[in-house]
This record gives structure tokens, sequence and C-alpha cells, in this order.
């Protein structure tokens, strides 16, 4: 005990008062999921009852950003604690080497690996999206289980395959199981609460990636029907979505009734969120906030958040703290009785969750890197400093400077207005690309 952080240890003791009886950790992260397709923040023409219930009963955020505005960059980000610049990922490893932009550093610990040490069962179904081959597969990367599927998307839903290749596993087990994904998912977290409710003495951490709603956005014909027949009007393009995402949340209710059914509920700290904002082409929504998927717009990075743990963290409570999804990998750490590395960008939320105010402003710095004709291989960043955003939204233009606070739609640039914020912002944000820089994004020869 003599080499906790007094943090640690107050977190503990106010938490639980068996100090034993660490809690378990799952994730529910889905994918390309808009701020405004969660019915809990705002009217929506989407109603997503079960992630609103999760908010109900726990706390609601709704300031929370995602890593990145795309997926590998953010999945690396959540599972390491660091910007995804310095651990390889700035931009999305694919199938396809020539197209990818990323390389998962098997140096860097992963928060399965650290809740791994701590005695901690871990698992991921769902999606993986950071490497194919060896040394960057699940189980080599902390993961005692994997359920799912390696590569970057689908290409459908039920036959699971990408360019024709199957990256379905059961561990290393090449698998190829029949049904929509988004049930296959739901239905493999489900044997795995069963099975973690024979170890009792033994605490788990659960990685639990949808892909859904990801294009192809491709609902089940009962559930788009429905949606349908409720609103006769909707735009055909609309109304795909809103049954893709209805079909996930219902899904999501039976994640959480399975973690209920096997005694496992009241002990287990469950986090809902997202790793990007929705695709406006596929008729995702991000309202109230600009854009989209792949820009740093705040609706390409504001995502869905909330945590619920029964008996600790406070039913109905809200909290405006504004930090990144990666937070979670030292909240996590805190929680589990173990020490944050001092190498981590992220911070703990143990503070906001206790309801205790955090004053310290920190800031939060976004990166992409791309290919084709728009991006050229090139990255694009932004930076958020209090109230202030500084970005670009493809390598060619020029950077560009809001003021959150009075314009939260980012309608109105003041780099020529704000010289002097502008000057610091920018001398802040090449310092955070040359700390990226040090690590390499291509697998080395």
């Amino acid at each position: 005990m003599k080499f906790l952080s007094l943090l640690t240890l107050s977190c503990l003791i106010a938490f639980s008062e068996a100090g034993a009886n660490r809690p378990n950790f799952l994730i529910i992260f889905t994918d390309d999921h808009g701020y405004g397709d969660v019915s809990t923040y705002h009217e929506s023409d989407v109603l997503t009852p079960h992630i609103d219930q999760l908010a109900k009963e726990g706390m609601l955020f709704t300031r929370m950003r995602a890593n990145c505005t795309v997926c590998s960059p953010s999945r690396a980000a959540l599972l390491t604690g660091r910007y995804a610049d310095r651990v390889g990922v700035p931009g999305v490893i694919r199938t396809q080497p020539e197209n990818s932009w990323g390389y998962f550093d098997p140096k860097v610990p992963t928060i399965a690996d650290e809740l791994k040490k701590a005695g901690y069962h871990t698992a991921i179904i769902g999606k993986w999206h950071l490497g194919l081959e060896s040394p960057n597969t699940p189980n080599e990367r902390g993961f005692d289980f994997f359920h799912g599927f390696l590569g970057d998307m689908m290409d459908s839903y039920i036959t699971h395959e990408r360019h024709g290749n199957n990256y379905m596993r059961r561990n290393a087990e090449v698998i190829q199981p029949e049904g929509h994904a988004t049930d296959l998912f739901s239905a493999w977290a489900g044997d795995y609460f069963k099975e973690r409710a024979q170890a009792k003495d033994q605490p788990f951490f659960l990685y639990l990636a949808f892909n859904a709603p990801h294009f192809p956005i491709e609902p089940p014909a009962d559930w788009l029907a429905k949606v349908q027949k409720r609103t006769p009007d909707m735009d055909a393009k609309r109304a795909q979505t809103v049954a893709f995402v209805e079909h996930l949340d219902d899904r999501i209710g039976q994640v959480l009734a399975a973690l209920k059914e096997y005694g496992l509920d009241q002990n287990t700290v469950v986090v809902f969120t997202a790793d990007n904002g929705g695709s406006l082409p596929h008729a995702q929504n991000n309202d109230p906030w600009r854009d989209g998927k792949q820009s740093h717009y705040d609706g390409g990075l504001r995502v869905p958040f909330m945590v619920r743990w029964p008996g600790e963290v406070k039913p109905r409570s809200t909290s405006d703290y504004a930090g990144l999804n990666f937070d979670l990998f030292p909240t996590f750490l805190e929680l589990a009785g173990a020490k944050p590395s001092a190498a981590l960008d992220a911070v703990s939320l143990v503070p906001v969750l206790k309801g205790e105010p955090v004053e310290a402003v920190r800031d939060l710095y976004f990166v992409r890197r791309e290919g084709g004709g728009a991006y050229g291989g090139k990255s694009y960043e932004a930076l958020i400093r209090g109230d202030w955003k500084l970005l670009q939204n493809d390598p060619y233009s020029p950077l560009e400077l809001y003021n959150l606070k009075n314009d939260p739609q980012e309608k109105n640039n003041l780099r020529a207005k704000a010289p002097k914020i502008f000057n610091e912002m920018s001398t802040a944000l090449r310092q955070h690309i040359q700390r990226g820089g040090a690590t390499p994004w291509q697998r080395p020869e």
C-alpha cells in the first residue's frame, strides 16, 4: 500500500467500504456515433431508451470529446492514455498497406496490460482496428480474450468480410459466425459475463467495441420497417440510420440486462461513449455541433459520454467537464488500486465522478493523418485551450481560431482579431507535433 498515491488511497476509501472489492470495468464503445444520435442529449428522431437509461442511472457528460475524428487514432489513444501520434497511430490503420497511416507502437503498454498486472481478467469483444498481425493482435497487447474482428470495417454486417477477407477471430482462431455483427457482439458479451460471474475473486475489464453505426448502414429489415411505420415521411437515408442506431441501442440494452442477470451490475463501472462524430454523408446527426466525422469542428469530436457505477456515482448527475475519451485510462487504474504512469497524457476523471470541482485547464490536442488527393498523406491538427480552439481540417488550409464560449457553432474565425492568442496556441501546437514526430507511424522494415 505504501506505493499508492494519496489520491488513489482516498479514492479507494471513498468509493468502496470493502477495499479488496475492486470494481469491474465495461467500456461500450460505438463507431461513428454522433452526439445528436443519442436521445438523452436533446429531442431527436432517433430513440435510444437503453443508452438514455444508462445516463439516468449515472453521470452524463456534456463536453467530452473523442481523441480523433476517425477510428484507429481514437482507439489507440483510448487504450494507451497517450495522444495518438505518440503511439504511432496518427491516421487510420487499414487492411491495404498502401493506404494505411499508422503502426501501433508495441512498446507502449495498453490499459489491458496495466489492469492485467493489477490482477484483472481483460477482454475485447468487437472491433480492434489497430493491427492485423503480430505483434499487434489483441492477445499480444494485454487482452486475455478476444472475440471479434481485426479489420478496419466490414463491407457487410452479415458477411463480416473486408475486401473479400475474413478478419473474424476468437483469440487467434479464424471463425465464421453467422448473424448480424451487432447481434453477435452483444451475445458474446453476455457469454463473457456468464463466464466471469463464476470467477468471483477476479475482477474484469471488458472493452466492448461495436462497429455500428459505422457504414455500411445496414439495419435488420424488421427494425427499418418499425421506423418507417412510426415516421413514414422520414427521408429514406435517415430512416436507415435511425433504424441502425435503434437496433444498436436495443442490443446495448441486452448487454446491460446480461450484466444484471449474472449479478455483476452493482460492482461494475459502465462507460458508454464513441470513437468520433457521425458521418454526415450517411445521414448521421451531430447536432448542435458543426460538421461531422473527419472534421476538427466539434461535430467530428463531441461524442456521447456517460458513466454508471451504482452506489458510487450519483444517478441523474451531469458534468460539463471538458475531457477526452482516453481519460478513462488513469481513471480505471486509480479505481483498481494501480498507479498510472507519469508518461500518460490523460487525466483521471475520479474527482469528477466524486462531484468535486476540477479547476485545472489543460490543452486538448488532436491530430489526423490521411492519404488521397485531399490530404496527400499529410497530417492536420487542432488544439483546445480553455474557451479557444485552433484548428485545420486539411493540411493545405490556414489555421482557424474560434472562441467556443461565444461561438459554440464555430462560425466566426478570429485568427485576425486575436493575434496574441493565435501565436500562443500555434506555438503550443507545434510542440505537440514535435513530440508526436518522435514515434514512427510505419512498421519498421
